[in-house]
């Protein structure tokens, strides 16, 4: 981070503060623990934590100032109505101070990959910074914002986002130059109500995108097609799409083939230059075609990966550089991470599950060649009242995809069981233990063979892992 005077902070925030402001800022931190000399601490509140608690001991650690919604005792406080409103607010007023190209990507499923990608394509040209992890709430995205410096060319923003308002907070905060999203799914659909509050939510992306500025969406998805009907979103932004299905996306992959670990495919395209001649200029429509080879498995990478490309060509980087750059892209650990353990295929997809990112990891194992394969799934947590139905769902998937054996565990996971055996299949076992179903994957799984981990983090399915791996290297 770039040193900021006090005084510049005051003015973002709208804040009174009562003392010499006449010192400049080194960092901004939430978090007393990342506090030196030179710091603002912000007194962050959530359900169960309040930093107005920590402001003091902030000061103790060297911070210059702190900024709260209230006066604290022992501390040079900067009052504001909100200090998570704060937050955004300097993070908005930091990223104005350089001229950099930031790329928004938003979506239920797929942003942290298609970040990843993106960001690979963009550093062909730009030095690009990304949001690191997941960091991409209203407290993370700021500190990612906060690692511009002069440097910097570019940045790749993930914005993720649990109820209405967060993402247009963020959009405001950070400013994209190009929006991204990815797909609409049923992630969240316990506090957005349904999949029409979750395209709104995610749409609220275009809250900080300016005016014809590019918006990349994936056309395939059913609601995110509705967009093409809303003329107050054509007529305001460069609408691009990409997809598989659909005939009129402006990014179509084509000739798609999974082998050995990696899924290559065709990606044709238009382009339109304009050619000066003697009596003016003409605009030249070009049909184009660029082969990509991703080392990564699964239909949905190659939306992600679409997605990518097309951020690419409109930031304008050479189609061959971004191919080459998409070829280098290495999973981040636990999403679809395909490795060989024993001459057992084992795609480790456990960092986090949605009913969309279950259904692509099903789809994933069933184009995988191998002898026998087998679904060790988990709960999805945090789908509210639409749980049992979502788990039963995905209990169908897998027996309309012909896997050969389900292991499931967790509190919900019984009714992918269910959902499992009522539409036909019959090797569906359920587990509340895991150390049990370590045991029967054991015993199930052999050389040939491919298997599938999927759940939400909170299950720790690395536990079931670590526990076969180790017994089937022996």
């Amino acid at each position: 981070m770039e040193k900021l005077s006090l005084q510049e902070i005051i003015s973002a925030v709208h804040g009174s503060y009562g003392y010499p402001a006449d010192v400049e800022i080194s960092d901004i931190s939430t978090d007393t623990r990342t506090i030196k000399p030179g710091s603002l601490f912000i007194a962050l509140k959530g359900e169960n934590f309040d930093g107005h608690n920590f402001a003091a001991k902030a000061m103790e650690l060297g911070a210059e100032a702190v900024v709260t919604e209230r006066p604290v005792e022992g501390a040079r406080c900067m009052i504001v109505d909100s200090t998570a409103r704060a937050l955004l607010d300097i993070a908005g007023y930091y990223r104005s101070k350089f001229d950099v190209k930031v790329v928004g990507v938003t979506g239920s499923v797929g942003k942290t990959t298609t970040k990843d990608m993106i960001a690979l394509v963009v550093a062909q040209k730009y030095k690009t910074l990304k949001t690191q992890g997941n960091h991409n709430n209203e407290i993370g995205m700021p500190q990612t914002l906060f690692g511009l410096d002069s440097s910097y060319e570019a940045a790749v923003i993930e914005m993720g986002m649990s109820h209405q308002g967060e993402i247009s907070r963020m959009s405001m905060s950070c400013q994209p130059d190009v929006a991204v999203i990815t797909n609409i799914g049923i992630s969240h659909i316990e506090n957005l109500g349904s999949r029409e509050g979750i395209l709104k939510s995610k749409l609220e992306i275009l809250d900080g995108l300016e005016a014809g500025s590019p918006f990349i969406i994936n056309v395939d998805n059913d609601m995110l097609k509705t967009i093409l009907d809303k003329d107050e979103i054509m007529e305001k932004y460069d609408v691009i799409t990409f997809g598989i299905e659909s005939e009129s996306a402006n990014y179509k992959a084509k000739n798609i083939k999974e082998e050995n670990g990696s899924t290559s495919f065709d990606v044709e395209y238009i382009i339109t230059k304009t050619i000066p001649e003697i009596d003016g200029v003409t605009a030249k429509v070009y049909l184009c075609s660029q082969h990509i080879v991703i080392p990564t498995i699964g239909i949905h990478n190659v939306y992600n990966a679409l997605a990518a490309f097309a951020v690419g060509i409109t930031l304008g980087i050479d189609s061959q550089k971004s191919a080459d750059a998409l070829s280098n892209y290495v999973p981040a650990g636990m999403r679809q991470k395909s490795v060989n353990v024993g001459g057992i295929t084992s795609i480790e997809d456990c960092y986090n599950a949605s009913p969309d990112s279950m259904n692509a990891a099903i789809k994933t194992l069933a184009n995988t060649k191998a002898n026998k394969k087998i679904a060790v799934l988990g709960d999805m947590l945090e789908l509210g009242d639409y749980s049992k139905k979502a788990h039963y769902e995905v209990g169908q998937a897998v027996a309309d995809n012909k896997i050969d054996f389900l292991l499931a565990f967790g509190n919900d996971a019984k009714y992918i069981v269910d959902g499992a055996k009522e539409n036909g299949m019959k090797n569906a076992f359920y587990f509340n233990n895991k150390e049990e179903l370590s045991n029967k994957l054991f015993e199930l799984a052999n050389k040939g063979d491919a298997v599938i981990f999927k759940a939400s983090r909170g299950m720790k399915l690395e536990d079931v892992i670590n526990n076969v791996y180790d017994r089937w290297e022996k």
